[in-house]
């Protein structure tokens, strides 16, 4: 494990842009997955929050971004999280966005990395910072019960179980249906080629089965840190998610 400070500031871009002010109450955040698409926009949008205090990233790999509020942390082996003990003491809130696609890892793999990373990251937060909300990306269809034929929506299923029984007093799932990229990439299979390519067409008729990412990730980052309601353990669907970005940035369409 590393820890890499950073002093110098850099504007971050963006769908919308929060002032910078000194709030009270501010959060301290965790986020894991920053280098992914989702990670990345909840990066941003953190850093540039007013509630806000410090974030601190981990990874694998660094994620090139220079911020006074930024505290970014290597650490490789997220099968064994014993050694992140005291980066997440004193922590607000954690935003995982960690995962990987179907078909591009074994099963073996796809377990290990949707249900057995999260489960053991979730162990040492609880542990280090028990008061600590939980913001968790899943995926449609994730299926709790474990009786899905598809892999994916079993492995996400066992990890929001396990979140749910950790104890924290706030646990979040996002369920996203199709997440657009916004920013063009290369797309990890034909489906996701097809669904970018019709996405105009498809989000008029089927706007609760798409989500921009960067919409997505405000949403998990301000439900940990902005949006004013009791702790509680709950999931959002898709039409859920889009809700909290209405609700909070009416100005978005």
């Amino acid at each position: 494990m590393a820890v890499l400070g950073a002093t110098a500031v850099r504007r971050l871009g963006g769908r919308t842009r929060t002032l910078m002010t000194v709030t009270e109450n501010q959060k301290r955040l965790v986020i894991v997955g920053a280098t992914g698409m989702v990670g990345g926009y909840a990066l941003r949008y953190a850093l540039d929050h007013p509630a806000v205090e410090l974030v601190t990233t981990i990874g694998r790999r660094k994620i090139g971004v220079l911020h006074s509020k930024l505290n970014e942390v290597l650490h490789q082996d997220f099968a064994d999280c014993s050694a992140l003990a005291d980066v997440l003491s004193h922590q607000d809130a954690a935003v995982f966005c960690l995962g990987t696609y179907t078909g591009s890892v074994s099963d073996v793999e796809l377990r290990t990395i949707t249900a057995g990373y999260t489960i053991e990251f979730a162990r040492v937060l609880r542990t280090s910072s028990p008061t600590a909300a939980f913001s968790f990306l899943s995926g449609s269809g994730a299926d709790p019960t474990g009786r899905s034929r598809i892999a994916f929506a079993r492995y996400k299923g066992e990890a929001e179980n396990a979140l749910f029984a950790a104890g924290f007093p706030g646990v979040y799932i996002f369920r996203p249906a199709y997440i657009y990229p916004v920013q063009p990439r290369k797309e990890p299979n034909w489906s996701y080629r097809l669904l970018r390519a019709i996405y105009p067409a498809f989000s008029v008729l089927f706007p609760n089965q798409v989500i921009r990412a960067d919409d997505l990730a405000r949403a998990m980052v301000d439900i940990v840190v902005r949006v004013r309601q009791e702790p509680r353990s709950v999931v959002f669907e898709n039409r859920d998610i889009r809700a909290i970005v209405k609700s909070v940035h009416p100005q978005i369409e």
